[in-house]
């Protein structure tokens, strides 16, 4: 299930066939049991409408979940490219030689963060991911040892700017780690089908183009929940467009 969700064009085909089939399947049961009696019909409205009104409230709770971590992950985003040019500016408080060591590394380290942004290939995230921790550090100790060799408030003003742009860096790869638990898919998956099942179950005469409106509709709802949620793989992904901006006014850019 966790894979498959960060593909969400493979999500919106499973879905379509799996609720198609859960109908088709209400649809083969209501045959031998020779379907509803008419007095049943009134109760079984109730609760088909109920399951139906479950798996809306549901659909839209997901909804507001996606949106509440893509909106975080692009708060970061700018919180990232703010902290960074803010220590940009921080680091003339340094000495000269590692002033111009720590400048030449944000400039490093801005393109990398722009590199784990826009990258869609997973294989290439360890390396990301790598050069990131190695840069993080040779930020802190340029930071780090230039304060201790002439240790003052004015300095401390650019080691503590520092910790921010690494602090940054940590809030965004947790949100990016803060997906949709899986239990909410499995919930929305249950309801969904016994939702499908019932309506094939009731139906009185079976229309082979009406059949496959709700699970289109459900299966586009489904795809859009992944698709918001998935960082990499969706079609709406954040982009890095502070950083990038950020990027282009270093000098020699």
């Amino acid at each position: 299930m966790t894979s498959i969700l960060n593909y969400p064009r493979w999500v919106f085909v499973a879905t379509f066939v799996l609720l198609w089939l859960s109908a088709e399947i209400g649809v083969l049961l209501r045959k031998p049991l020779g379907g509803l009696a008419e007095d049943l019909r009134a109760d079984y409205g109730v609760i088909l409408g109920a399951t139906l009104t479950l798996l809306g409230l549901i659909i839209g709770f997901t909804f507001s979940m996606a949106t509440t971590r893509y909106d975080q992950r692009k708060t970061y985003e700018e919180e990232e490219a703010n902290a960074i040019g803010t220590e940009y500016l921080r680091v003339d408080l340094l000495p000269a030689a590692s002033a111009a060591e720590a400048r030449g590394l944000l400039v490093r380290y801005t393109a990398l963060r722009i590199q784990f942004y826009q990258t869609r290939d997973r294989g290439e995230l360890p390396r990301i991911d790598t050069d990131t921790a190695a840069l993080e550090n040779q930020l802190w100790q340029a930071a780090a040892a230039a304060a201790k060799a002439q240790p003052s408030p004015i300095s401390q003003l650019a080691v503590s700017g520092m910790n921010d742009v690494l602090n940054a860096e940590g809030y965004t790869q947790a949100a990016w780690w803060n997906r949709i638990p899986p239990a909410a898919w499995w919930l929305m998956y249950a309801v969904a089908i016994v939702s499908e099942f019932l309506v094939g179950f009731g139906s009185r005469r079976r229309n082979r183009f009406l059949s496959i409106i709700l699970p289109l509709l459900v299966a586009t709802c489904f795809f859009l929940i992944s698709d918001i949620d998935s960082p990499r793989g969706g079609v709406i992904r954040v982009q890095p467009q502070n950083l990038i901006a950020l990027a282009k006014s270093f000098p020699g850019n």
